[in-house]
């Protein structure tokens, strides 16, 4: 039982709201456009999780062989670095679930064109290339853009995509807006870690431009989605749709939460405050689109 309770930890359940959120409001949009697919949309989002599950069990292994990851780490204790779970059998599961999600992947060919093919295997290929390879994202400066593009347009655009067919500026607004919303979780992350990130040379965009401009990004990460609700909201004819942006109101209030956090405890507050306004956020815009 214990073995299983770590294995679901090392999932990080808390982070994959992420690999919901986008599905769930890029159908809304389909449905908004009168083109929902029930499967397609299932496929994405048993796809977006298994590369979620995949690229965190490649984040535990791999943070721990550069020694990022040790015992004295502020946030959550991670698999592999607490001795649960071995390097061997994290890589073999990693290995496992990124194929499963492969398999996955190629089913929506059917619903789609080759290309998503490509998306399929870049998908895996940055799974391993975020903490991974010579050079990975997170380590030089990358790993917001990974969030924003995968988590976001790409998210967003091939759900929207299997379903109708096509893709358009409404897909790529709200690509934008939930990536960015989505990068806040990276955000507090690299802010909490950023001295350690530092020692193990891990050069986030917190360690390389200072806590001052994190908290600017934080924010931006909040003001320019409701600027892309505001314009998804005209070009669709829908005002119903600003209703949306009161969650990011919450976010606003997060920010004195994160100038003032100093141990464990705050940060995870901060955290999970960021979390819950990706889920709103996220949940209330798909929400309005089914309806519209």
């Amino acid at each position: 039982m214990a073995k299983f309770q770590h294995w679901i930890a090392a999932m990080r359940p808390k982070t994959l709201p992420a690999a919901v959120v986008p599905v769930w409001a890029a159908s809304g949009l389909a449905a908004a456009f009168d083109a929902l697919a029930l499967i397609p949309a299932l496929l994405c989002l048993a796809f977006a999780l298994l590369m979620q599950v995949g690229t965190n069990f490649a984040n535990d292994y791999l943070d721990f062989e550069r020694g990022t990851d040790g015992l004295d780490r502020m946030g959550p204790q991670r698999a592999v670095a607490s001795g649960w779970i071995s390097v061997q059998a994290m890589r073999f599961a990693t290995v496992g679930v990124l194929g499963l999600g492969f398999v996955v992947g190629l089913s929506l060919l059917y619903f789609g064109s080759w290309w998503l093919l490509l998306v399929g295997l870049s998908s895996i290929a940055c799974a391993y290339l975020y903490t991974g390879g010579p050079r990975p994202l997170a380590y030089n400066g990358l790993g917001d853009c990974f969030v924003v593009l995968f988590f976001g347009f790409i998210a967003v655009g091939a759900t929207f995509y299997v379903q109708t067919g096509m893709f358009n500026l409404d897909a790529l607004l709200l690509g934008l807006a939930l990536g960015l919303v989505i990068n806040n979780l990276l955000l507090v992350n690299n802010y909490r870690d950023v001295e350690g990130d530092r020692l193990s040379h891990k050069r986030t965009l917190v360690v390389l431009f200072g806590r001052s401009y994190a908290r600017f990004q934080y924010l931006f990460c909040l003001l320019v989605p409701a600027v892309a609700v505001c314009a998804l909201s005209a070009r669709l004819g829908y005002p119903w749709l600003l209703l949306a942006i009161l969650p990011l109101f919450g976010g606003l209030a997060l920010v004195r939460l994160l100038v003032a956090a100093e141990d464990a405890a705050a940060f995870g507050k901060v955290l999970a405050g960021s979390a819950g306004v990706v889920v709103v956020f996220g949940g209330t815009l798909g929400g309005l689109l089914f309806l519209a």
